[in-house]
């Protein structure tokens, strides 16, 4: 996944390669929605976190221009946009699975889908048990893609 510029330490304390694979091997012991409050869950969430095992987080949130930017993300905290923090809250985004047995789902491998500009447009972080598909748009959308 791409971090913005500006951001020059990939979560976890992986190095940065291309496609995203400094994130394999992570285990995500949490994804939350970011949500503003006065809308409740009913909607999509503003941005997707999701939670490391190390407590470090990467976030996922749906620009203006329809494109998706990963980041490192402020777990426990939420993100610094967030304003007034009181309006806003995790929650986990409806029907993802609960964490698997083992406590974290464990990353295999990631893909983004680029448009001609190199922007990313969906991100899929592949697990054992499934992938998480992250699409950017008028608004944000994750699913759970369970492998048969």
């Amino acid at each position: 996944m791409t971090l913005e510029k500006e951001d020059c330490v990939a979560p976890a304390g992986r190095a940065r390669h291309g496609n995203a694979d400094w994130l394999t091997g992570a285990r995500i012991t949490a994804v939350l929605g970011v949500y503003y409050r006065p809308e409740g869950r009913a909607g999509e969430p503003e941005a997707v976190e999701f939670v490391l095992s190390d407590d470090q987080s990467v976030l996922l949130t749906c620009a203006s221009d329809r494109t998706l930017h990963v980041t490192p993300g402020a777990w426990p905290g939420l993100p610094a946009w967030c304003v007034p923090v009181s309006r806003w809250q995790h929650a986990p985004p409806a029907l993802l699975p609960p964490v698997p047995c083992g406590g974290a789902w464990t990353v295999v491998g990631t893909r983004e889908l680029r448009d001609d500009g190199g922007e990313v447009l969906q991100a899929v972080i592949r697990c054992e048990e499934g992938d998480f598909v992250v699409v950017a748009g008028d608004t944000l959308a994750i699913r759970f893609e369970p492998r048969p």
